[in-house]
């Protein structure tokens, strides 16, 4: 038998992707949680030690691979971070694809934070508080704006003059009127509150959120890393991606004692969510190998329609 492996290069498979494939492509992961089956993360570094590589694998019905996602703090031409999906045939264990997918990635992840909000916000939800200016954040403006009626953005940096170009950006991005605030202006105001950051250490003080408010978190992917106060554990309704994950290297590494929820588990009726509109919800994403492959497994569809694939 002849195996013809596919390859997706970063130019087509950020051709391929926008928010509509990727919130179906996390839906399905996440439901596929039920079934499916993760393994422990590897995280890795080259010869120099402040470079950082993390492999995450899994497998769901006839998905199975893994995804490497590196940061190489040094690149100057390329960028800083890319994100590499290899996708084995479950029959034989040969390789069936690999796709590049950095640009991808960033939908992927703002992908679930939005579908948290859709799952667990309020409907009448209309305040939306970023904390970051960064590259994600932008992408989760727009992923959650789609799944709620926000209609104002408030943004909080630890730079004033970041905060204000961030801003003025979601506007030309989105059309939302966007303005930068103070953590405490912002957080109290937040009907959904997104953090996108590398934080190690709280970002805001727990007795600024209002009751009602949804939280989707997503900078802790790694031991020490930490958005979010821990008093909040204990007055809020906590889910995640995965749990055993989560309390390993996300949010929840913070909080031993804490057995969040699987978003999947609500997505299937196996848990409930919200149940009232004065819970506070909270959303820790640590990112997980199904997202990946279901993304890779969404390009490669989307480019054989369009012909570019065999």
């Amino acid at each position: 038998m002849t195996y013809s492996p596919v390859f997706l290069s970063e130019s087509e498979s950020a051709a391929l992707v926008d928010d509509d494939l990727a919130l179906a492509a996390a839906r399905e992961a996440f439901l596929a949680t039920a079934d499916g089956s993760t393994f422990p993360v590897v995280i890795g570094h080259s010869s120099l030690p402040h470079t950082r590589f993390t492999l995450k694998s899994g497998s769901a019905g006839d998905l199975v691979g893994v995804k490497i996602g590196s940061f190489w703090p040094d690149n100057t031409a390329l960028p800083r971070h890319s994100s590499t999906i290899v996708l084995l045939d479950p029959a034989t264990g040969r390789l069936r694809a690999v796709v590049e997918a950095a640009a991808a990635n960033a939908y992927r992840t703002a992908a679930a934070d939005a579908l948290a909000v859709a799952t667990l916000a309020r409907p009448d939800a209309r305040t939306l508080t970023v904390i970051g200016t960064g590259h994600q954040a932008l992408h989760e403006v727009r992923a959650v704006s789609r799944v709620r009626p926000i209609d104002r953005v408030l943004v909080v940096g630890r730079r004033a003059d970041a905060a204000q170009a961030f801003a003025a950006r979601v506007t030309a991005v989105t059309g939302l009127p966007a303005a930068p605030a103070d953590a405490r202006t912002g957080v109290s105001a937040a009907d959904v509150l997104v953090t996108a950051t590398t934080a190690r250490e709280p970002l805001f003080d727990a007795t600024w959120v209002r009751p009602g408010t949804h939280i989707s978190a997503m900078g802790a992917d790694g031991p020490g890393k930490q958005e979010l106060p821990a008093e909040i554990h204990g007055s809020a309704k906590l889910f995640c991606d995965l749990p055993d994950q989560s309390r390993a290297i996300g949010e929840f590494q913070h909080a031993s004692a804490v057995v969040p929820v699987a978003l999947g588990a609500v997505l299937t009726g196996a848990s409930e969510g919200r149940t009232s509109p004065e819970d506070t919800t909270v959303f820790d994403s640590s990112g997980f190998a199904l997202q990946d492959l279901t993304l890779a497994a969404a390009l490669l569809r989307r480019a054989a329609l369009a012909g570019d694939t065999e």
